[in-house]
């Protein structure tokens, strides 16, 4: 039987770039998946240009949200949407080596793995240069990832044969809320320690303000997972620290 994959894609003022990370997945080795882009209100073309892919391709699909509701509620109507057992996520500025959805899930097959992550590499805004390798760690479980960075959101596959269905939580690190949820209730996560991804680097994205960022990731541990003040800084501590050594170089 063939397992059908379900490319979840949240886009905004992506006209830019969507078209690269939509070509990303039509070029990969395994054919059979369905890609579904979800607009959420750009005041660019980012509506046309996916719609364009969509005419030419039926496995890319075009969603429209009535008004801007941020990156999880775009996620939400995608998923909605999703016929797939497994649930790949890629934004609209990043894209994916060919071989990576064949690779992960021969991997996801082999381990038994609910969630799995890649290493990949960040690229500058123009995608011309390619920075170093970011490595990840062999497997994560709830209180690991609690203090660790390693999950990007691009390289991130869910199996929802073990899961069953979920939806993302409208805060600011949806993935990662949703990543804690998953092994708080005792699914595994394990990398596969191969390049299949490239991380776009915006000049004034809201992610790279890292102020800002600690001050979420902290809101999470707080609001979303509930803990209490001395565990919040300890796990805080060790996020801060793989922080600096995942971003001290390009």
């Amino acid at each position: 039987m063939v397992d059908l994959v379900s490319i979840i894609t949240p886009a905004y003022r992506a006209a830019k770039y969507v078209g690269k990370a939509i070509t990303s997945v039509q070029e990969q080795s395994y054919p059979h998946w369905e890609m579904i882009v979800t607009d959420d209100c750009s005041p660019d073309e980012t509506r046309e240009v996916v719609a364009r892919y969509a005419q030419r391709d039926r496995r890319v699909r075009l969603m429209a949200q009535i008004t801007n509701q941020g990156p999880a509620m775009a996620r939400n109507a995608s998923l909605g949407q999703a016929q797939g057992r497994f649930i790949a996520f890629l934004d609209s500025d990043d894209w994916w080596l060919p071989a990576k959805l064949e690779r992960q899930l021969d991997s996801m097959r082999r381990s038994g793995a609910a969630l799995s992550y890649t290493q990949f590499r960040r690229v500058d805004q123009d995608g011309g240069k390619e920075g170093r390798l970011i490595k990840v760690p062999d497997r994560l479980t709830y209180r690991m990832l609690l203090g660790n960075t390693a999950i990007a959101t691009s390289t991130a596959m869910v199996d929802r044969k073990q899961t069953g269905d979920f939806q993302m939580t409208k805060t600011y690190y949806d993935d990662f809320a949703l990543w804690l949820k998953l092994l708080r209730e005792g699914h595994a996560a394990k990398a596969l320690h191969e390049d299949l991804m490239r991380y776009r680097l915006l000049q004034g994205s809201v992610s790279r303000s890292k102020i800002n960022s600690a001050a979420k990731v902290w809101s999470t541990y707080r609001e979303i997972e509930g803990l209490g003040i001395a565990s919040s800084s300890i796990h805080f501590s060790r996020y801060a620290c793989n922080a600096l050594l995942k971003y001290a170089r390009f």
